[in-house]
């Protein structure tokens, strides 16, 4: 059975593994020492974009597309808000388009008329996009944001909560459904919410959360057609918007395909080949380097 063709590229789509949720920070931070040859065609462009510090202050566009791009005029999301905290302070991942803040300033309110006591707020972007040293295949161009499906505590998290905190697992051992210890309806809403609003374009969640979605989400279905299953996102859902109009060199990527995705597409999810694939050789990293991105991306990454 074929994968969904929402899927068209691999590539396009959400993080390369739990692990980018759940790899704990530090308390710590040292700067990354210099490049010896950083004009040098053949460095990954991760290792120079991972290296910004600082966003540039042009006007906010997203250049390129979700996995191979740069991000001019980011915007940092509070560490704290009224109704969200930023964890893993150490990785710097709290840029983003100023659409995608407002997007997660606006939830954070919604959410918190639904019964969800606040968001906690993984990776979004770096603050001049582009490759990360770790963790993500997108995230590139500040549309795309990581929530973490545990509540927000009711308090202030020290910087040590938040560098060493995991989020929960909502996946049973066996993979084929949610956790009934720690899944409840409240992160069936709080996904609800984020889907409902017209900015976003896309949600990605593990299979079994989708399944326990589809089981319920009732009469009322529009919403789900926006939430798909994806490897990894056990601990989290990825929230991913549209290409902002400011943004000419936005790529977005295809529309998904129309209805809920509660059927055999989801089912395929669950076979054995697919739960559990056989052992195959580790292959090479790809390292991108500049020439793989946007011609902009160059200017973004070299301004002052």
């Amino acid at each position: 059975m074929r994968l969904s063709l929402i899927f068209v590229s691999a590539l396009m789509l959400a993080t390369l593994g739990p692990a980018a949720a759940q790899d704990p920070g530090t308390l710590d931070k040292k700067p990354l020492p210099p490049l010896a040859h950083p004009n040098d065609p053949s460095t990954p462009a991760r290792e120079l974009f991972g290296r910004e510090t600082k966003p540039v202050p042009l006007v906010a566009r997203a250049i390129g597309s979700y996995v191979a791009g740069c991000l001019a005029g980011a915007v940092a999301l509070p560490i704290n808000g009224p109704t969200w905290q930023v964890m893993r302070l150490s990785r710097h991942r709290n840029w983003g388009h100023p659409n995608l803040i407002a997007l997660l300033e606006r939830l954070a309110a919604k959410a918190r008329k639904v019964g969800w006591p606040g968001l906690l707020v993984g990776d979004m972007a770096q603050p001049r996009g582009g490759p990360m040293l770790t963790g993500h295949a997108s995230h590139q161009i500040g549309l795309d944001a990581d929530i973490w499906l545990t509540p927000m505590p009711d308090h202030r998290l020290s910087n040590e909560d938040r560098e060493f905190m995991s989020a929960t697992q909502m996946v049973r051992p066996d993979r084929l459904d949610v956790d009934p210890k720690v899944w409840s309806h409240k992160q069936t809403e709080l996904i609800k919410t984020a889907a409902e609003d017209p900015a976003v374009e896309r949600i990605f969640v593990n299979a079994a959360i989708k399944k326990a979605l589809c089981r319920e989400a009732g009469s009322d279905r529009a919403w789900l057609a926006k939430v798909r299953p994806w490897w990894g996102h056990d601990y989290h859902f990825h929230i991913r918007i549209y290409c902002p109009a400011d943004s000419p060199q936005c790529k977005p990527q295809p529309p998904p395909e129309a209805g809920d995705g509660c059927g055999h597409e989801l089912d395929h999810w669950f076979a054995p080949g697919i739960l559990h694939p056989a052992p195959t050789p580790e292959k090479p990293k790809h390292n991108m380097t500049m020439a793989a991105l946007p011609a902009a991306c160059r200017h973004v990454l070299m301004a002052p």
